[in-house]
């Protein structure tokens, strides 16, 4: 499947002709849902779920569906009736052709005297897997990992560690719109093999609008 990063921590997969679109929020580039098959949202954060764009992409799609926590169905099941469906850890299903699998439970801590919410990841296809706002672990193998390279509830050794936990093939990064270009060369620094190290995983980001097979 290609995947095409859409700004943040959005991507859009496609394979066979239908389009499969992942954590289109305040962020990403403002066409991320349009135009998608299925849609999941990790979470409800705003720079993961744009409540006003998706809804303006699903009007514009009668028969796109979302996949998605509570938190966010909630929000959006009472005006498209029979489109959004609610799932949570251990569930599996199909979208669009894709094959999808659900991990974690809970937001990353940011501080502990704020709330934690919900949030889930998702494998796809067996060969992907975004993990939203968290370092789960979803205890399989998989080839590219969506790698949350910087958030107010993460720190660089952290996420090395995570990367050295999964061991993916790849790890593509995500969650990185608060960064300026200074940043994101520094994080390119230290995780490519100059860096600390993080095993035989091959780490890489792509600007908004590139893509790669995966």
């Amino acid at each position: 499947m290609e995947l095409i990063k859409k700004g943040h921590a959005c991507v859009r997969l496609t394979k066979d002709g239908r389009t499969l679109v992942i954590d289109p929020g305040a962020f990403s580039e403002e066409d991320a849902a349009v135009g998608a098959d299925a849609v999941l949202i990790t979470h409800e954060h705003p720079d993961h779920f744009d409540e006003g764009r998706l809804r303006a992409a699903l009007d514009a799609a009668p028969g796109a569906e979302i996949w998605t926590l509570r938190s966010v169905a909630e929000q959006l099941s009472g005006a498209f009736p029979g489109r959004v469906h609610t799932v949570g850890r251990g569930d599996t299903f199909s979208a669009a052709g894709f094959d999808v699998e659900v991990h974690g439970e809970l937001h990353a801590v940011i501080h502990p005297d704020m709330p934690r919410i919900t949030n889930v990841g998702y494998v796809v296809d067996g060969a992907l897997f975004h993990p939203g706002d968290a370092l789960t672990d979803p205890d399989r193998p998989v080839g590219t990992l969506l790698l949350p390279v910087h958030a107010p509830w993460n720190k660089f050794s952290e996420i090395v560690d995570y990367v050295r936990q999964v061991g993916p093939d790849r790890a593509l990064a995500v969650h990185d719109g608060l960064l300026s270009p200074a940043g994101l060369a520094v994080y390119g620094r230290n995780l490519s093999p100059q860096g600390p190290g993080i095993g035989a995983t091959e780490y890489a980001r792509l600007a908004p609008g590139e893509s790669v097979t995966v």
